[in-house]
């Protein structure tokens, strides 16, 4: 490494304007860089506060349409789709999840219709779909892998047949996604990409989510039998391994912040487009920390979305999105 001792060296000249910082600044962000999870609910022109996660609102079909017109306008290359299915449709079996008339699959028809230059990306896992709250399919107690994975193929093949861009696996059943991509390939959705939750933590971060989807009050158990110990670094490089072997064409990390040497390792060793969610606890945190007066809001909110890119991640899920994009633009 090149170095240089005082006086003849003094980093902080480099420092001194905000025109010279621009010229040396390591890394950056972009709205290109941003991919906006959105909560969808039945209904018609109606937006409902998720009262855990300040300024994010379940939006009924029509408002969907409308912020993802509000997305393309900013330059947001693409929406992500989570549903609040409705309790009368939750069973035990999810097979809410796998109806080409669900909410997500008739989201996504609109959207093509009226927005068709967004990118969309649909979630694939059971949980907002069952009665138990759980990713799969419970038989004895125990989340069946192979089972699931005959319920998640039927769920992505719906979604890819109402229009969906990219298939994003949540829910870390082995072997999901060679399944997925078989059911890709025989049907012959040759360009629909896969953008696998390779690596996905049993995190205490994800309260605020569980909230908007509806899904909190469903699960009375945790889910440590197939997401990630918090405590595992080499056996997400494994997980990674694999997805990308069965076909997966980008992965996330999940969660963010508290997973930056995730990301790092992946991107580093493995050298493959990988994508980091900033989850909805993350983004609860920053938000109650500012309420308080202990952050500001903008500052936060940008830094540790720059922390993400100075990690490696190709890009960045995240609920600030559409703030971030504004600012942007206006940078």
């Amino acid at each position: 490494m090149i170095s240089g001792s005082f006086p003849n060296s003094r980093p902080r000249r480099n420092r001194k304007y905000a025109w010279s910082r621009d010229l040396v600044r390591e890394n950056s962000l972009s709205v290109k860089d941003l991919i906006w999870p959105l909560f969808v609910q039945e209904g018609k022109n109606t937006a409902t506060d998720v009262s855990s996660m300040p300024g994010v609102q379940r939006y009924t079909i029509d408002l969907i349409i409308e912020n993802a017109a509000k997305a393309v306008e900013l330059g947001i290359p693409a929406i992500a789709l989570f549903p609040q299915t409705p309790e009368e449709l939750k069973c035990d079996e999810g097979y809410e999840a796998v109806n080409p008339e669900n909410l997500v699959c008739r989201t996504v028809r609109a959207i093509k219709e009226q927005v068709p230059d967004i990118g969309i990306i649909c979630d694939v896992a059971l949980d907002p779909y069952t009665s138990h709250g759980q990713d799969g399919l419970i038989r004895n107690g125990y989340v069946d892998n192979d089972l699931t994975i005959e319920a998640l193929v039927n769920q992505a093949h719906v979604q890819v047949k109402a229009g969906c861009d990219i298939i994003a696996p949540s829910d870390m059943m082995d072997g999901r996604i060679a399944a997925i991509r078989q059911m890709l390939e025989r049907k012959k959705y040759f360009n629909v990409g896969i953008m696998s939750y390779a690596a996905k933590y049993a995190s205490a971060f994800y309260g605020p989510f569980r909230d908007a989807v509806g899904s909190s009050s469903n699960l009375k158990s945790s889910k440590e039998t197939y997401q990630m110990d918090p405590a595992n670094t080499d056996e997400a490089i494994r997980e990674v391994i694999m997805d990308i072997d069965e076909g997966a064409d980008s992965i996330i990390v999940k969660p963010g912040m508290p997973y930056l040497d995730i990301i790092e390792r992946v991107t580093r060793e493995l050298n493959f487009p990988t994508f980091a969610y900033q989850v909805s606890g993350e983004y609860a945190m920053i938000h109650a920390a500012a309420a308080n007066g202990w952050l500001d809001l903008d500052k936060a909110m940008m830094e540790s979305l720059l922390a993400f890119k100075r990690a490696g991640a190709s890009g960045i899920w995240t609920y600030f999105a559409p703030v971030v994009a504004e600012k942007l633009k206006h940078a």
